[in-house]
């Protein structure tokens, strides 16, 4: 009697951030719209510093990371060469209650939205000599307009509405980066654990990049699922931020958005920020 059987299935745990953007990302895998032929992708939603802090023990097998956290962990993880916030000509911003200027922000106690997190990186870059506390991303405006700290780097929706809550912009980090490099600012990434084997990287990357791709074909259905997790905000607003950070640049960062990645690793190196030189390799 032939005997058939069942090929294993193999889990594959995947770790990204409740924002609208990387909820958008994930959309058809999160939501079993692919064949995935023998891999089961397992969800775990958590905020971008906790995933900065679990990639450094290796947690989970694919995970969104800041590319500032990416500097810890290049031994145990490559990038993906697709799933990418990149922004072009623009970036986190620095915001502040009363009108300041960039040349005071020596003078500033600044909150942050975490020591691992990309815009913390490219502001010390720009400036070391400031003072600066640790604030979830999401209080950073409250913190700000209750004037616990002269300023606040907003790396989230915040963004687009800081104006309505009051605030002034001091500095946007993408805009001075690509004056002064002429390549966009990378802010986070999805990487992969390189013990999984060349094969294995590689089918699911393909099956990360297949997701991003059915997402961007079905924008409507992909931001009603992540509105889920959007934090009460209006839809417009989502839909404004999602196109901010999900764009060309995350299907592919292309030659521009590989070497920002190096040439902001590089410079933290240089500046002291960063304690070794990274491994940007790219899973092909």
């Amino acid at each position: 009697m032939e005997v058939t059987t069942t090929p294993a299935i193999r889990t594959i745990s995947v770790a990204h951030s409740p924002d609208s953007d990387d909820a958008f990302m994930f959309y058809g895998l999160a939501t079993n719209k692919l064949e995935t032929d023998g891999l089961r992708f397992e969800h775990t939603l958590k905020d971008i510093q906790s995933l900065n802090e679990d990639a450094k023990n290796g947690v989970y097998d694919v995970t969104a990371i800041s590319f500032h956290a990416f500097a810890y962990v290049d031994d145990k993880y490559a990038l993906l060469p697709h799933g990418a916030s990149i922004g072009d000509k623009y970036g986190p911003i620095l915001v502040s209650k009363e009108l300041r200027k960039t040349e005071e922000i020596p003078n500033m106690k600044i909150a942050v939205p975490g020591e691992l997190t990309s815009a913390f990186l490219a502001l010390r870059i720009y400036n070391q000599d400031f003072e600066y506390v640790v604030v979830p991303f999401d209080e950073i405006i409250d913190y700000v307009q209750k004037g616990k700290a002269d300023a606040g780097l907003l790396i989230h929706e915040g963004q687009l509405f800081y104006k309505q809550m009051g605030l002034s912009k001091v500095l946007d980090l993408g805009e001075w980066w690509h004056e002064k490099t002429g390549l966009p600012l990378p802010m986070g990434g999805n990487v992969i654990r390189r013990d999984l084997g060349e094969d294995l990287m590689r089918k699911v990357s393909k099956y990360l990049l297949q997701s991003i791709k059915y997402s961007m074909d079905n924008r409507e259905d992909a931001l009603a699922y992540a509105m889920q997790f959007a934090r009460d905000m209006p839809t417009e607003l989502a839909d404004r931020f999602v196109a901010m950070w999900v764009n060309d640049l995350t299907l592919d960062y292309g030659e521009r958005g590989r070497e920002g990645v190096r040439r902001l690793l590089q410079e933290g190196y240089e500046k002291g920020i960063i304690p070794r030189k990274v491994d940007v390799s790219f899973v092909e």
